[in-house]
């Protein structure tokens, strides 16, 4: 009884007049889930609706079959006997005789036809009848949009359900057809009609049997669709695009070949159109119609469609990109045309289908045959009228199609238009033999166009060998007894003289030719080996001897890349063997020669861009590199060569920018980069004995960067062997006692650094900074000790070290305790508790606090309780970079130092100290130094930045997820309250600069949260920042924040509130004169300002248009057009309120 209640209010819902749609919906679902629950059957639900199916109300009727129809639409998965679904079908379809009631009786007549056998499906007697009772009682086109919509989706289940059924039906079913689909407008009921006629083609295959005679009235019908033109409003509720519909109507075009003799006219008819989109489709619909018709209806048009083809190609095939790119590898590279890409790609197809035909239409062709006959007079490009350079490029593509489309095509355009070219031009056999033998062509006789058509050939041809399993053919013989000539060719527009540099253009044409020769598939290999030898031979005679001329080095250097790349993925090949004799080896004897002319910097540019050819080539450029590395530290060390010096700097920043990158992303050469490595500190203890063998800084700097480059591309198991390496010369090779340094208290003054400790020191810091978490330090305590004592001499690689330490290192556990692991715990307290003992000689000793008479901690240095500035600002440095790995990992210690840094900014306070020796200053008391406190404004820069050098991914950093966003909430209180409260200038400043860094590198989306209270505060960091020029980058950094805010809706009443102090502060940085972006930015901040509602912006209007015109005359083109928007944005505001008035 309780499902019957709620059968019948379910009902009544559904069917109430005053129901609304979500109503509705409800209740459908509240019925269905009845029926798939087993909580009610169908049967019921037919007798509970019994006087609602049958009700003389047309409404009350249509709605209760409606409801039957969408239940079963509901209950698709539900098992439903043969019985029941018969009856259904007989009641549905003569529900359709019942006009006021269709909806309902498609609704259910699709939902029983989509049926699967597994949960009973509607029989092939049964799908005939629906059929049959569509259409006898169904008129489409007099429904609305979505009764049609039905209709269509009815019928396109019917053929593709029950094909078989429905088929039977015969002229009845392709007249219904025909009159439902004719003039239909909607996109969503044609993309379904255009499909049904698919699907009718299917049904019907036979070319000569029943749709054969209905095919010129559905041809009739589809015709006046194309070209598809789609007007239907943007933002609809049809999700169907023109392209959908193209397709569509192609794929029914060319469904079945009894189209053809109606289709096939209209397309070239239409390829004719001045509608880019109309001649990009008829091309799509030609390529695909050819496919599906066949090549025997296609053939009566082949002369026609070539025709068409060649002059669509001449028309809009646009000017070559003749540049050194090389890109691509084969042929000429053009500006992307929809319209020849097509036209191509039906080329292509056409040859594919009817080689025979179209090659003979190709090669037999007046244009053709024209620019064959008079390639002689193309000899320089620029005296090529303009008609004939496009004649020359159509012709061209079109031979490149053909090259590389077949076997037979490319065997017909080699033994008919190259020979040709060839004999037109005088290149006989008797000519090839004597150039194999050593003949040369002077640059005179060889013209543009003749080596342009062989790229485009050869380029054609190259990628059918590439593609094409069958690799051999005629055009192989006549590749390989030309090849000589053409060598010759290509080369010789390359010959540079005394009287004569070849153009870029002559450069292009040369290099690429000869790149194609080279670079055919290994299974053909159509020129000799002699050949490619040459070229290797020739590319490299220019890289030695033509580094003057810039292009042309830069081109042939690509070149050999390119060859490299290719023939390593046949490293065991001829090519490949000669490639590493003729110029692997030529680069690396390059490198150790010193009586070559060729500037060295170009001889590392090479040598890394031919190592990264392969990896056999990169371990043998690595091998020769290592050595001449070595050998030139131990000229530094022993001779003082300056030449050594530079050399060794150089090789150090190709092997830590370009070689190193390789190699970790192609991986397979750790067991080199961790020798390197040990062979770099071998060779540091070995030389450390000479003096001074760190004057010049530059090359400490280059092998630091190698070694954290090396030890960061490595293994665990590496590093291991590296940092082990690295401590053994630390402990052998220095005066730093390791084992003392752990006992305290410290003294600062006991050691005096000489160069040779300081170098290996700092290189040993830049191991540490690369290393992994996991990776074991030897010592660990004794080198925070050592590493706290040198702080405070300014060494920021010891402080980064120290930051990645901490960063690093693992927080204490109960699994810690009992492994005997160093934990980070340990690690914080040796450098925030580590005493350090003054020398009397060279410090002042003071007791204060927790000091112990000399004695004093890293945060006293901080503070300034050593009186010595420079103490103080080195520990404010390193204490920053120790403060950034505890940020990232997200540790609390951060809100200790960040304090320190807080304090450093707003004390004031005097120090009673006597001054340390040698200090300027007379007075017995001394203020904070300014540059000691700007050093902590600035350590939050340090904190927030994105740190390339260390801290980083790369150098495998410890980084928590929104660890900036939290430092910024944190933070910001402070700030707004400390800067609100200060009453000195100076600490204002200073405020305002640690603000200004923070601000910057926080995430925008976190910014815009609290954008009302901070916009005041950015407005008076920019004010502040103009002052110096060094602020310059801060204060761009500041505009780029102001800029989201601008533009980001969710900071618009923010902005809209402060929109007058914003505009004023803009203003004065409109002229700013120490950066471009600063007064381009600034400006364009302006012109966002425009788009605020004009109550707020126009009182201000007359203030920007009286500053806005100096900025027209700066002396940067992008700001000058910056202030012209700006101009007209603010004076449209100007004019539209006059208007308004």
């Amino acid at each position: 009884m309780a499902e019957t209640a709620q059968l019948t209010r379910h009902i009544e819902s559904y069917v109430a007049s005053s129901s609304t749609p979500s109503h509705q919906a409800a209740s459908l679902d509240a019925i269905g889930l009845l029926i798939k629950t087993n909580a009610l059957t169908l049967e019921a639900l037919v007798i509970g609706l019994d006087m609602y199916l049958t009700s003389t109300d047309a409404v009350i009727r249509s709605r209760g079959i409606l409801l039957l129809a969408e239940v079963l639409t509901r209950i698709h998965s539900k098992y439903l006997n043969s019985e029941t679904i018969h009856s259904l079908v007989v009641f549905f379809k003569e529900r359709m005789a019942d006009w006021q009631a269709v909806r309902g009786a498609l609704v259910g007549c699709l939902a029983l036809i989509k049926r699967k056998s597994v949960v009973g499906m509607v029989t092939g007697s049964d799908a005939k009848a629906i059929a049959q009772s569509f259409l006898l009682h169904l008129q489409v086109q007099s429904l609305g949009q979505y009764d049609r919509k039905l209709c269509f989706e009815l019928i396109e289940c019917l053929l593709q359900h029950h094909a078989d059924a429905v088929a039977s039906l015969e002229e009845d079913l392709v007249f219904g057809i025909c009159e439902a689909i004719d003039a239909e407008k909607d996109p969503e009921c044609l993309l379904l009609a255009f499909h049904i006629v698919e699907s009718l083609a299917h049904i019907y295959p036979d070319p000569s049997g029943l749709l054969a005679s209905f095919a010129k009235d559905i041809f009739d019908i589809l015709e006046p669709y194309y070209p598809i033109h789609f007007t239907h409003p943007t933002g609809g509720e049809t999700h169907v695009q023109r392209d959908d519909l193209s397709r569509t109507l192609m794929h029914a075009f060319s469904s079945t070949p009894v189209f053809e003799p109606f289709v096939i006219p209209l397309l070239l008819e239409k390829l004719s159109s001045s509608l880019l989109s109309a001649k990009i489709d008829s091309l799509q619909y030609l390529r695909v119609c050819s496919v599906k018709y066949g090549s025997e209806r296609i053939a009566k048009y082949a002369k026609t469609i070539w025709s068409s083809l060649k002059d669509t190609v001449n028309t809009y095939l646009g000017e070559p990109d003749l540049s050194f790119t090389l890109a691509p590898i084969d042929g000429i590279d053009f500006p992307k045309n929809g319209v020849v890409i097509e036209a191509l790609s039906l080329l292509q197809e056409l040859i594919v289908q009817n080689s025979s035909q179209l090659i003979s239409l190709i090669i037999d062709d007046e244009d053709v045959n024209f620019i064959i006959n008079n390639i002689s007079s193309y000899e320089i490009y620029d005296t090529i009228s303009a008609q004939e350079k496009k004649k020359l490029h159509a012709i061209g593509r079109i031979l490149y199609i053909t090259a590389k489309t077949s076997i037979p095509s490319c065997n017909a355009v080699f033994q008919s238009l190259l020979s040709r070219m060839m004999d037109n031009l005088g290149y006989s056999a008797i000519n090839a033999d004597g150039l194999q033998n050593g003949g040369i062509f002077t640059s005179q006789t060889v013209n543009f166009g003749f080596l342009y058509l062989c790229i485009e050939l050869l380029g054609g041809c190259r990628e059918l060998v590439t593609l094409s399993e069958e690799k051999h053919g005629t055009y192989c013989t006549i590749l390989h007894s030309f090849s000589a000539v053409l060598f010759n060719a290509f080369g010789s527009v390359l010959a540079v003289s005394a009287g004569r540099c070849p153009r870029d253009l002559d450069i292009y044409i040369g290099v690429k030719g000869l790149l194609i020769l080279a670079m055919f598939h290994l299974d053909v290999f159509p020129i000799p080996k002699s050949t490619f030898e040459n070229i290797l031979k020739k590319f490299m005679s220019i890289i030695i001897e033509d580094f003057d001329k810039t292009v042309l080095w830069n081109s042939t250097l690509k070149a050999l890349f390119h060859i490299g790349s290719f023939v390593q993925n046949f490293s065991d090949s001829e090519k490949a063997m000669s490639y590493r004799r003729f110029v692997v080896d030529k680069i690396m004897e390059l490198l150790l020669r010193d009586d070559i002319a060729l500037p060295f910097s170009l001889k590392v540019e090479a040598l890394s861009d031919i190592g990264m050819t392969g990896m056999k080539n990169m371990l043998t450029i690595l091998q020769g590199l290592e050595g001449a590395i070595i050998a030139n530290l131990s000229e530094v060390y022993v001779h003082k060569s300056l030449k050594s010096f530079e050399t060794a700097v150089q090789l150090l920043e190709c092997y830590s920018c370009k070689l190193l990158p390789w190699i970790h992303e192609n991986g397979g050469a750790e067991n080199f980069v961790v020798q390197f490595a040990v062979e770099i500190w071998s060779q540091a203890g070995n030389c450390m004995d000479f003096n001074s063998p760190f004057e010049e800084k530059g090359l400490l700097d280059a092998m630091m960067t190698a070694m954290k480059v090396s030890v960061g591309c490595c293994s665990v198991e590496s590093q291991n062997v590296i940092i082990q390496k690295a401590y053994s010369i630390l402990l052998s090779h220095t005066n730093f006692q390791l084992n003392e340094v752990e006992r305290l208290p410290l003294t600062l003054g006991k050691y005096d650094i000489s160069l040779r400790d300081e170098g290996i020191l700092l290189l040993f810091t830049s191991v540490t900074i690369a290393l992994r978490p996991k990776t074991h330090i030897p010592n660990i305590r004794g080198l925070l000790h050592l590493f706290i004592i040198t702080l405070p001499r300014g060494f920021v690689p010891v402080a980064q070290a120290l930051g990645s330490m901490v960063n690093k290192l693992i927080s204490k556990s109960n699994d810690t305790e009992n492994s005997g692991e160093f934990t980070l715990e340990e690690a914080l307290d040796i450098i925030f508790n580590t005493k350090i003992q003054f020398s009397s000689t060279n410090m002042l000793q003071r007791c204060n606090g927790s000091s112990n008479g000399s004695e004093m901690v890293l945060t006293d240095f901080c503070l300034g309780m050593t009186n010595d500035r420079l103490l103080q600002t080195n520990a404010i440095c390193g204490l920053s970079w120790i403060g950034k790995g505890l940020l990232l990992r997200g540790h609390e210690k951060i809100k200790d130092i960040t304090m320190i840094f807080t304090e450093c900014l707003i004390s004031d306070r005097k120090s009673s100290l006597p001054l340390i020796e040698g200090s300027h200053e007379n007075t017995e008391e001394q203020k904070w130094d300014p540059l000691a406190r700007k050093c902590a404004a600035d350590a939050f820069h340090v904190l927030m930045s994105d740190a390339e050098v260390c801290l980083n991914r790369k150098f495998h950093a410890s980084i928590r997820p929104l660890y900036k966003q939290r430092f910024f909430s944190s933070m910001m209180p402070i700030f707004l309250h400390l800067i609100s409260r200060s009453d000195s200038s100076l600490s204002r400043s200073l405020l305002l600069r640690a603000f200004a860094h923070v601000i910057s590198d926080t995430p925008l989306i976190v910014i815009l949260s609290e954008a009302k209270k901070l916009i005041p505060v950015l407005l008076d960091c920019l004010s502040i920042l103009t002052e110096d020029i060094q602020d310059k980058d801060i204060l761009y950094g500041l505009l780029l924040v102001l800029s989201g805010m601008l533009t980001e809706k969710n900071g618009q009443e923010a902005v809209i509130e402060n929109a007058h102090i914003i505009i004023n502060g803009l203003i004065k940085l409109v002229d700013y004169p120490h950066k471009t972006l600063v007064r381009e930015t600034a400006i364009q901040c302006l012109v966002a300002l425009s788009e605020l509602p004009h109550v707020r912006i126009y009182p201000l209007r007359t203030q920007v248009l009286r500053v806005i015109p100096k900025c027209l005359d700066d002396t940067k083109r992008s700001v000058r057009n910056e202030a012209v928007k700006c101009r007209q944005a603010w004076a449209s505001i100007a004019s539209s309120r006059s208007l308004q008035l």
